[in-house]
């Protein structure tokens, strides 16, 4: 299966340029999945309607998974301000499924659809400079780089080491700088009618939806690309626990998405498992061979330089939680990646994605 854009067939085949007409308001559907937001949710909307006088014609559609914080409420009474502000119900609770239910229910008429996410922080204009650059570049899908900022002494650790490729192993959506064609990033923006004919998000992932989307985007000819011209920041974990949790769903995450696809992972994808393997044999064969020590003791010499490394960066002993955040983000990752491939070994699962017809380029 090929996909094709919206109204027109890219830029690159039309000489007439209407793929790359300015984008009015009323072309912009906007998804925002929210469970439990209530501290963000008012800023992260007033920063999305800011900007750029055609978000005035553009929706803005608020999926709620539950919430039990007063999150609701907040919306409802933006709404008396913002007419053309949603609230929708997301019985599924995952993000997946509320940018799915958003962009079936509300496409009409609308052929950009934005992601947006309550913890992240938008520059004024964001959803305009998105929509611009998708239709622009006569692309499927634009995703742009994210930019983690920290408050707390360990967030802010977190936020400069997530950035690097001790971190986040060097994705070029974390911080990258420059603007090209990618396999994969963090989702800004979509063609509706393209997300729509692979089928939307596979509603059975809580973690890494984006990457399995991508994967099935690039079989049919779609394109993704990275735009570094426009950023957002977002605050990661602030506590040891959360980021752990967090990555360890990860690591599940893009397990199912390699079994799913039959994929072989990057070689970057596997050093976490590997380090996690390497430093579990070591210690287990350590009483007979002490010298295996050697290895988890190279690691931890690792973690202690990106320590310091922090501790100057920052100017700051909070730097020093450098080292400790990054080894739990691989020993997290690895771990979720190996419960995940464990658990579908042995009981595949199944997806949940709508079934999308042939089209054509």
């Amino acid at each position: 299966m090929e996909v094709t854009q919206g109204k027109s067939n890219g830029a690159a085949d039309d000489p007439s340029g209407s793929a790359r007409r300015a984008v009015q308001g009323c072309d912009v559907l906007v998804a925002i999945p929210v469970l439990n937001e209530a501290s963000h949710i008012e800023t992260c909307l007033r920063d999305l309607l800011t900007g750029d006088d055609r978000l005035a014609d553009a929706l803005f559609v608020v999926a709620d998974g539950g919430s039990d914080d007063g999150t609701p409420d907040i919306v409802r009474a933006m709404m008396n301000v913002h007419a053309n502000l949603r609230l929708v119900e997301n019985p599924a609770r995952l993000q997946s499924a509320a940018v799915n239910l958003v962009a079936r229910r509300f496409s009409e008429n609308r052929r950009v659809l934005i992601r947006c996410d309550a913890h992240a922080l938008y520059p004024p204009g964001y959803v305009t400079d998105v929509a611009d650059s998708l239709v622009r570049n006569g692309v499927e899908s634009l995703v742009t780089p994210m930019d983690a900022i920290g408050r707390t002494c360990f967030q802010r650790a977190n936020a400069l080491i997530v950035d690097t490729p001790l971190g986040s192993g060097g994705s070029a959506h974390r911080g990258g700088r420059r603007s090209g064609f990618v396999d994969t990033g963090h989702h800004a923006g979509f063609d509706l009618a393209s997300f729509l004919q692979v089928g939307g998000y596979d509603e059975t992932f809580s973690h890494n939806e984006d990457a399995e989307f991508d994967r099935r985007l690039r079989a049919a000819s779609g394109r993704i690309f990275l735009d570094a011209e426009i950023r957002l920041q977002y605050l990661p974990r602030s506590s040891a626990r959360a980021l752990a949790r967090q990555y360890y769903n990860y690591g599940r995450g893009r397990a199912r998405t390699l079994l799913k696809h039959r994929d072989v992972p990057r070689a970057r994808q596997m050093i976490p498992p590997a380090v996690l393997l390497v430093c579990c044999l070591s210690l287990a064969i350590s009483p007979l061979w002490p010298w295996s020590l050697a290895a988890p003791a190279f690691y931890l010499f690792a973690l202690l330089c990106a320590s310091i490394w922090g501790a100057l960066k920052l100017g700051s002993p909070c730097g020093l939680f450098a080292g400790p955040a990054s080894g739990i983000m691989h020993m997290a990752w690895a771990a979720g990646f190996f419960r995940q491939a464990a658990l579908l070994g042995a009981r595949p699962g199944r997806s949940r994605v709508a079934a999308a017809p042939p089209v054509f380029r």
